[in-house]
This record gives structure tokens, C-alpha cells and sequence, in this order.
């Protein structure tokens, strides 16, 4: 391997655009392969951007996780190109979304339609790339139409959604069947596209940290830290030590919130109403702690560029903290009955299981992918804030079914709370925001934090203003909606409402 393969960076830290390298397709698609050819190594992100040329510049972004390193290399594509796939599944979703956006075929895909049906962005483009009246390229079209079909006697299809029953966001599941049996499920996602991405170009402006804030609305906080670190990243400031402390306390509310609730979902889709009913009301008490910081349940308007809004005196901090001990003590006692009820165990067990060597290929992050045993967390591995000091050990799992995405959340829960409580006793005493200047021109950054979910990555370029030329949101569900999908398999039709909330996947943060 020579320097020129690939270009290694940390973490928040920009570079020059010039010095990503550019290979030949064939050279990329081998770095690609090898570098994901071990379990410690991640795709953060795989994106187009187009040329003055007329090409389609491909950007990669891997991880590697022991060694806290993220490596960048493109390649240029015409109209089409040997699919990455092949040989590369955790390529096979990017490479779609790839396709829908510029048409480019990647030859030889295993199923190649669109992600999100939304029309592309090749027709006449203005000075970012954004276009009016496009539409949907040809080459794109044919399988964009066509559900996956299993032919043969007692064989049905059961199609469900994209309007549900009760207030949920859009999505449609069509499932083959032999009885009760499903042979596969099939996740037509893009109900919910806005077109959040395209909107982010020529900025950063006063309406881009509202987007990042409702990109996934459960969410706020992992994607506005993200977001906020790019843009430190490409100004060459950090934020103060006591506003990384603030953030990570707001991160860890919201980890906590979407866990409890998630653990009481999961006992209401078997049944278990004492679970259900403590942790609905529990999910409410920790929105509300975030709301004691800033004002708002979702943590808006927190985190800003340079630092936080909000800082806490000490009465607020002994606030939190009385709460927490309330808070921590009930869900400890609602999370008890889960494990100690023999029918709810007999429900998540063995229920929904993806194996270890499926979550590796798929690329699968976050809850899912630690509940199949893989020790990957950003807070530890890609350290950012607060967490290059003071880190939360990884919790995972090895059995990769519903009672293993449950119980994660649950260890997630005991040391988030240890966490924010180490945070509230020993805050630094610094400023909690400095002013960023000008965002610097021609660079490229790569910020990656541990939402809720899973990892989030933000990729920003920029022109030689400093204005974003492209920015590339990849939400944790973008990696694990194929992952419901294969938990699905030669599972019973009824357990499918379980599997949904173990993975609790956002639709939104998917369709931008």
C-alpha cells in the first residue's frame, strides 16, 4: 500500500478536498474490499458528487476502529460501473441511494431500485447541484417498480402499511409467506423524503441547525452534535471543555429517554402491561430532565457551533441529579419484571435473530449490531467531546435477537445514568462556547457520533468560500433497516411487531 491509496484522518479534524486521493475504479473497489475485510473496520459513508467533467466523483469513508482512524478515497464513474456489492455487501444500500441520485448503474447489484422514489438530481442543475422538474432516470426505473416475488403452492403475500394504525410515520413491509412463515420481508422506505441533504447546500445558514435538529426528531441531540463538530472541525476551534461536558449530559438524556420508552414498547407488543405502563410514564421523566437544561424535551436549541446555549448552575445540577436517583430507581424496577417474567422471556428469546456473520457483512451499527456481539461503539472508538476523557464502557450482547437488542438497552441505561451523574459532580469550570470563525475553504470532514442508535456520520465538503459544495447525512437506521429484514426470516408473521421495536428504526432519518 502507498500513502496515495488512501488518506487517514481523525475524527472531526478536516483536510484539503485536493488531497483525497482519486483512483482507478478497479484500485478503489479493491481498498474498499479490503478495508472492510475484518470486523473491526465500518462504511461510515459511500456518496457521489458530480464533476465539472460530467462524471460522478464516488467518496468512501471507512473506519477503523482500533486504531481511532478514518480513511477517505474516491473514484471517478461514468453511466455505469461493476457494482461494489459483489463484493462488498455493506455497500448494497449506499449503492442504491447512489443510483436513484445520479443514475449511475451499478452492473451486476443484487437489487438495484430505488431507496427513497424521489426523482434524480442529473437533469439542469443550478450553481449547487439542485435542480428543478428532474426525474427519475430510465436506467433507474425498470426494477424501481417490482416487489420481491417467492412463486409456489401456499404461498402468499401479506403488504402492510405505508399508513399504519395509531401515529406513526410512514413505511411499507411487504412479507412472503408460507403460513405463518416468512420466507422475506421487503422495506419499501422514501414516504417521508424532504430533501433535507440538498437543502444544506450553499450553507451553513440560519435555517441548517434547524434541519439537523429535525432531521430524526428523537434524535436532536446526536445529529446537532454531529453537525456542530463538522463545522468546528472546518473552522479550526473547539469547544470549551465544560460545553462538551453539557452536550454529552443532553446526548445520554436522550439515549436514556428513547431506551426506557423502547423497553416499555417491547413489553406492550407481548403484552406485558406493567412494563409498558411504568416506562411510558419514565420515558416522559428523563424528556422532562432534558427539558430542565434548555427548555425543550427533544434538547433543541442546546447545542450550538463553538459550544451549548445553556449552561447549569448548581441548582439545576441538584436538581438533575434528585431526579435521576427517582428516575434510575423506577426503571431499574420496570426492567426487573421484563427479565423475571417467564412469558415475556419466552416471547424474546430466540425471537428475531440475526446472525453474528450477517450483522458483520450487513455493516449493522449501534443496538443492533452490539446485540449480535460486535464491539464497536463511537464514544470509545472515534472518541469526540467529552468522551476523549471520560468514556462509558460498550454494553453488548452475543445471541443478536429481540432479548439481546432489549438487554443492551437496559445495560445502556445502568451506565448512561452513571455517566451524566460522574458529569454533574465534577463539571469543568470553563466558558461554554466560543465564537467559530470562517469556515475554511476546498476542506473535506468526516464527523461521527454515537446517537441513540447507532452511529451517526456527517460528511461536509466545501467550495473555496467555505459554503458546503456537498453534505452527506448518514442516519444509524440507513445501516440497519436491511437488518429487520433479514431478523425476519423464517420467523412467524406475529413477531413481527416485536422485531419493528427492537430495532426501532426511524423513517425519517432514513428518507432525506
Amino acid at each position: 500500500m502507498t500513502v496515495a491509496e488512501q488518506l487517514t484522518t481523525t475524527n472531526g479534524v478536516s483536510v484539503a478536498t485536493e488531497s483525497v486521493p482519486l483512483l482507478s475504479f478497479d484500485s478503489f473497489a479493491d481498498r474498499l474490499a479490503e478495508q472492510l475485510d475484518h470486523n473491526t473496520s465500518g462504511l461510515s459513508a459511500l456518496f457521489g458528487v458530480p464533476t465539472a467533467s460530467q462524471t460522478v466523483r464516488l467518496y468512501a469513508v471507512t473506519n477503523r476502529a482500533t486504531k481511532s482512524e478514518v480513511t477517505i478515497f474516491a473514484t471517478d464513474v461514468g453511466d455505469s460501473y461493476p457494482a461494489l456489492s459483489v463484493r462488498t455487501p455493506q455497500a448494497h444500500w449506499f449503492e442504491r441511494e447512489i443510483a436513484e441520485q445520479w443514475g449511475i448503474v451499478p452492473e451486476g447489484h443484487p437489487w438495484l431500485k430505488p431507496i427513497r422514489f424521489h426523482r434524480s438530481y442529473v437533469a439542469t442543475r443550478d450553481a449547487w447541484g439542485r435542480s428543478e422538474n428532474e426525474e427519475i432516470l430510465p436506467s433507474v426505473q425498470p426494477q424501481g417498480t417490482d416487489y420481491f416475488k417467492i412463486r409456489g403452492d401456499e404461498i402468499h403475500e401479506v403488504a402492510v402499511g405505508p399508513v399504519h394504525a395509531g401515529v406513526i410515520e410512514p413505511g411499507h413491509f411487504r412479507f412472503q409467506c408460507h403460513g405463518e412463515n416468512v420466507f422475506s420481508l421487503e422495506i419499501e422506505l422514501g414516504f417521508q423524503h424532504r430533501g433535507i441533504e440538498r437543502q444544506l447546500l450553499g450553507g451553513p445558514d440560519k435555517r441548517s441547525l434547524h434541519f439537523m435538529e429535525t432531521l430524526s426528531g428523537d434524535t436532536s441531540i446526536g445529529h446537532a452534535t454531529t453537525y456542530c463538530q463538522a463545522l468546528e472541525g472546518l473552522a479550526g476551534v473547539d469547544a470549551p471543555l465544560r460545553a462538551h461536558s453539557i452536550r454529552a449530559i443532553a446526548l445520554e438524556f436522550e439515549r436514556l429517554a428513547n431506551h426506557t420508552g423502547d423497553l416499555g414498547a417491547l413489553a406492550m407488543d407481548v403484552g406485558f402491561l406493567p412494563t409498558a405502563s411504568f416506562c411510558g410514564r419514565l420515558r416522559g421523566d428523563w424528556l422532562n430532565a432534558s427539558a430542565l437544561i434548555c427548555g425543550n424535551r427533544f434538547g433543541r436549541a442546546t447545542v450550538r457551533p463553538g459550544g451549548v446555549q445553556f449552561d447549569l448552575d448548581e441548582e439545576r445540577i441538584d436538581e438533575l441529579q434528585t431526579r435521576i436517583d427517582a428516575i434510575y430507581r423506577d426503571v431499574t424496577g420496570a426492567a426487573e419484571l421484563l427479565w423475571n417474567t417467564p412469558s415475556v422471556m419466552a416471547r424474546f428469546e430466540g425471537c428475531g435473530v440475526v446472525p453474528r456473520h450477517v450483522a458483520d457483512d450487513l455493516g449493522l451499527v449501534g443496538i443492533a449490531g452490539r446485540a449480535c456481539g460486535i464491539d464497536r461503539d463511537a464514544r470509545r472508538d472515534f472518541p469526540f467531546g467529552i468522551f476523549r476523557f471520560h468514556q462509558i464502557p460498550v454494553s453488548t450482547s452475543s445471541t443478536g435477537d429481540v432479548f439481546s437488542r432489549a438487554y443492551v438497552r437496559w445495560l445502556e441505561i445502568q451506565r448512561s445514568v452513571r455517566f451524566i451523574q460522574e458529569q454533574l459532580r465534577a463539571m469543568p469550570k470553563t466558558a461554554t462556547r466560543r465564537d467559530l470563525d470562517e469556515l475554511k475553504g476546498n476542506q473535506f470532514v468526516v464527523s461521527i457520533a454515537e446517537g441513540w442508535r447507532g452511529e451517526i456520520c456527517h460528511v461536509a465538503l466545501t467550495n473555496h468560500e467555505g459554503q458546503f459544495e456537498h453534505y452527506k447525512v448518514v442516519d444509524p437506521s440507513f445501516h440497519n433497516w436491511i437488518g429487520l429484514a433479514m431478523a425476519l426470516r423464517n420467523q412467524e408473521i406475529s413477531d413481527f411487531p416485536v422485531n419493528n421495536k427492537s430495532f426501532n428504526l426511524s423513517y425519517c432519518g432514513h428518507d432525506l
